[in-house]
């Protein structure tokens, strides 16, 4: 049906009229008025800056924001990437003399290539953040830029950078997340933060903890299609301790797990992340349009929406957990406004935590304790009395500033905001919330044999108030969970095949397949498989476990299954066979072999390469080398003769770069292409200027023009290059 009618289009093409094309406006971001005056005097009135610092933070303001990343997976994979990008990429910036403007630059104006200086995020742990000022006009004029930026391309394709707003990177650091911590990020997509939470949850240092921890992060988010972002963000860090969801944060539904005493209840998670969407004003040096759309009453009318999802944080928080409120927002009624009705409405049970020393180098200021309310028309509203009647439906009085007499017992000078123009970054909120006791109402679950604190069960006798149930988000159906029993048929072959350890055994390896074949096989651990047993009907789960295991058929081996690269960091601690130790020429050899026909023949490898091989049959296999200060574990094949590594061509860059081996069979350099073919056009211009003059010594001895064509065409030409590149022609 769709290609007649596309048929049809052309056959009626000749007898139609063309319409001129309507030129769509483009949008320069350059050419965008980075100005607001009401902008300006709003915050002039909130006193977040002090007045003698107004001219510098209003103009950094209106610049660009430096790009930020940072260096993401195990701490020693890293630290070994950090150490690449210093002696590759960066140390050569210092040595850098910029390309001089040619006269066709100067004359349209071009500004001069800048020097490039990476800064280093102080306050975040082993030096794994960094800020870099690189524009797009340098990229394009100089090749150590463009070289740069196309290693932060390739190594954030890969999940081993991840860029990030550097005031994005604070809210996990605060949040002190711990290897056995029950972890909720609320409103998690697209998940740069969720990344983080998952790096701290395997930060243990014994390796089966490391890789397994006891702890789980949750990763929800309300908009469905933003939670498959999500999921792609999470699978980079092959984690068997991540779950993704898709419901409202506002009314979050209880997830239930299974007690210590067996009994089934609603889990207090250690630690919650609240990142609640805002007004987004301190994002304005990379999101320019809000400068335009700012309004004064942008804060409050999101007000509602963030202190619904925080009060449900709190609700779900464990007593002596942790919950970190934030906002990319400098307005007080999304940050300090919020915090202190939940610390009125929770009378006690909740306090700030003060986390400056948790972040040296970094240069904060304290909340506020006072700040003023000023409606679309610019009007300033000073008390509850004085709230327009047009305005009644966007202030009330918990939006007011604290009375002097509160201000000491709610401490809203714990909290941080971060400021532009201190450190070159976006602008930040961040508080930092303490459940010291149950919330007012809230039911408390006891497990057998627990003491029971009298007192505190007799102020927390009412139940409390559920969530309001809310029609289900529509997306598509996900297919359920299903995990092996101890019958599974395939588990036999691939506990034989492979040596599973028998502390692991089959039950926490599932497949998304009940009847037939099972394509791919995932890995949790056990607090996840818990709760999608407990879960799976009422809780909508986007996606959990890591792809450990890949079908593969007819391949003379005697499993069925093969390896995945995508779960490796989980899977081969797990087991016992088919594992080698190869040496990292090895491992060079099978990285830069890209042909699938010709794969590596064994013999080319290290003898006692060679001598591991030849007790393995044919199937899966993994090869681990160990460095001085690294650990690489790829996965592959081993056929009668030949080996292979099953590597996506991004990860062989990565893996050759941390051996120091050429890349350049994968990547391209547009400014020695160009060098290239300026040098490849000199020379056919040389070769036309030596045949020119052939033809006119040859005419002046008398030669026809095709006598010279003949002569031409016998003789043979070629071109010299010597040590320094320099060319010469010579004819035979």
């Amino acid at each position: 049906m769709g290609r007649k009618w596309k048929m049809s289009k052309k056959r009626g093409a000749e007898n139609r009229v063309e319409r001129p094309k309507k030129e769509r406006p483009s949008t320069n971001y350059e050419e965008l008025v980075r100005e607001n005056k009401n902008f300006e005097t709003f915050y002039k009135a909130q006193k977040i800056v002090p007045e003698e610092e107004w001219e510098a933070f209003i103009t950094c303001m209106k610049e660009n924001l430096p790009a930020a990343f940072r260096l993401t997976g195990s701490k020693n994979m890293a630290c070994a990437l950090l150490q690449v990008m210093k002696k590759t990429f960066f140390e050569p910036l210092s040595q850098l003399v910029p390309p001089e403007l040619t006269q066709e630059e100067l004359d349209t104006g071009e500004e001069p290539v800048k020097p490039l200086k990476p800064v280093c995020l102080p306050w975040y742990p082993d030096n794994l953040a960094w800020q870099l000022n690189l524009t797009r006009r340098n990229i394009r004029r100089c090749e150590a830029y463009w070289q740069l930026h196309q290693f932060l391309i390739s190594e954030t394709e890969t999940g081993n950078i991840s860029r990030q707003e550097a005031v994005s990177m604070i809210p996990p650091l605060v949040l002190d997340v711990q290897p056995h911590h029950k972890v909720l990020d609320m409103c998690a997509a697209p998940g740069s933060k969720t990344a983080q939470l998952i790096e701290f949850l395997h930060s243990a240092e014994e390796e089966l903890s490391a890789t397994i921890p006891p702890g789980i992060v949750v990763a929800n988010d309300a908009d469905n299609r933003r939670c498959y972002m999500l999921t792609h963000q999470a699978k980079r860090l092959q984690s068997p301790a991540i779950m993704i969801t898709n419901h409202d944060a506002a009314f979050m539904p209880n997830i239930h797990h299974t007690r210590n005493d067996g009994s089934v209840g609603p889990i207090k998670f250690d630690r919650i992340l609240c990142d609640v969407p805002c007004s987004g004003d301190g994002t304005m040096r990379k999101n320019f349009d809000v400068w335009a759309k700012w309004n004064p009453v942008n804060g409050a009318n999101l007000h509602g929406l963030q202190l619904r999802i925080a009060r449900r944080g709190l609700e779900m928080l464990a007593v002596g957990g942790r919950l970190v409120y934030s906002t990319c927002s400098l307005n007080p009624l999304e940050d300090e406004a919020v915090i202190q009705r939940l610390l009125i409405e929770a009378d006690g049970s909740v306090q700030l935590v003060d986390v400056s020393s948790q972040l040296p180098g970094l240069k904060i200021m304290p909340g506020l304790e006072d700040w003023t309310l000023i409606n679309r028309e610019m009007e300033v509203v000073k008390s509850v009395e004085e709230i327009p009647a047009k305005n009644t439906n966007l202030f009330n009085k918990h939006l007011f500033p604290p009375t002097p007499e509160s201000r000491e017992k709610l401490d809203l000078h714990k909290c941080v905001r971060i400021l532009p123009h201190h450190q070159d970054t976006g602008g930040f909120f961040v508080a930092v919330l303490e459940k010291v006791k149950a919330l007012p109402g809230e039911k408390i679950y006891f497990e057998k044999d627990q003491p029971v604190d009298q007192n505190q069960l007799a102020t927390n006798t009412q139940r409390i108030r559920q969530p309001p149930k809310k029609k289900r988000r529509q997306g598509f159906k996900e297919e359920p969970y299903y995990y092996f029993e101890e019958d599974e048929v395939v588990w036999p072959g691939i506990d034989a095949f492979y040596g599973v350890r028998k502390e692991v055994g089959a039950g926490l390896f599932l497949s998304r397949t009940k009847e037939g074949k099972k394509r791919n096989i995932y890995f949790t651990n056990s607090l996840i498989k818990d709760i999608v047993a407990q879960n799976q009907d009422h809780i909508k789960i986007i996606n959990t476990g890591v792809k450990v295991l890949v079908r593969s058929d007819n391949k003379g081996a005697p499993c069925d299954f093969r390896l995945a690269q995508d779960g490796s960091q989980v899977l081969l601690p797990l087991i016992t066979n088919r594992k080698i130790s190869v040496t990292g020429n090895d491992l060079v050899i099978m990285l830069q072999n890209d042909d699938m026909e010709m794969p590596p023949e064994i013999v080319t490898l290290d003898p006692t390469t060679q001598e591991q091989c030849a007790g393995l049959c044919t199937g899966a296999i993994a090869f681990l080398y160990k460095g001085n200060d690294m650990t690489i574990e790829l996965v592959g094949w081993k056929g009668n003769k030949s080996v292979r590594a099953y590597v996506a061509k991004n990860d062989r860059i990565h893996y050759l770069r941390l051996l120091g081996a050429d890349t350049s069979k994968y990547e391209k350099n547009k400014f020695a292409e160009q060098r290239d073919l300026e040098a490849k056009n000199n020379s056919e211009e040389d070769v036309s200027i030596a045949s020119n003059k052939t033809v006119e010594s040859d005419g002046e001895n008398g030669q026809s023009i095709e006598d010279t064509a003949e002569v031409i065409g016998e003789n043979s030409i070629i071109e010299k290059v010597d040590a320094n590149g320099s060319g010469s022609i010579e004819c035979k």
